[in-house]
């Protein structure tokens, strides 16, 4: 669905200027990262008001996205995939209600793995030279730290979740090798 309508606004923009220094395939890529996040937002945020649980879903939204900018993680094989995949993933994670010290064990592990993994996967999406990459670890380091202070249930979730695709990750890394 993601690679169709990416298709089509590329082949549009091509058409009307052809001139654009952008490649089809470049136009393309860009625009189905941008319809990625538009619809994993924009159906987490609707599921959400039905649910009764956007503060949460907001929570989500924002803490494993600026996560995952600086740890990478796993991908999967479609966009429609990532889309459907990470909307269920967040509807469930906005549900998850947990002890203060469960908050701090999720926070914990979250911690290790970041520490251990961060950043992996990232190779092909990012210009950030390789001599900075410790500089990433050390930010997602201090995000997950902050929730320590904050103990939000939501963000601890969201944290887990991105550590565990820093895992699966990690795994795809040592197949291609």
């Amino acid at each position: 669905m993601l690679d169709i309508m990416s298709a089509k606004l590329a082949t549009g923009i091509k058409n009307i200027v052809p001139e654009h220094p952008a490649s089809y395939a470049v136009l393309k890529f860009a625009i189905e990262v941008v319809l990625n996040v538009v619809f994993i937002m924009g159906l987490t945020l609707a599921v959400s008001l039905l649910t009764g649980r956007t503060g949460e879903a907001i929570q989500i939204l924002i803490s494993f996205a600026l996560l995952r900018q600086v740890s990478g993680g796993a991908h999967l094989k479609s966009g429609t995939a990532c889309v459907l995949f990470t909307t269920t993933l967040f509807t469930l994670l906005s549900f998850i209600e947990v002890s203060p010290l469960f908050i701090l064990l999720m926070n914990g592990i979250s911690l290790i793995v970041v520490l251990w993994l961060a950043p992996i996967g990232i190779e092909r999406q990012t210009r950030i030279p390789r001599t900075h990459w410790p500089k990433l670890r050390i930010i997602a380091a201090l995000l997950v730290t902050a929730n320590i202070f904050i103990a939000s249930p939501a963000i601890a979730a969201s944290f887990m979740a991105q550590s565990i695709s820093l895992i699966v990750a990690r795994k795809e890394v040592k197949t291609l090798r």
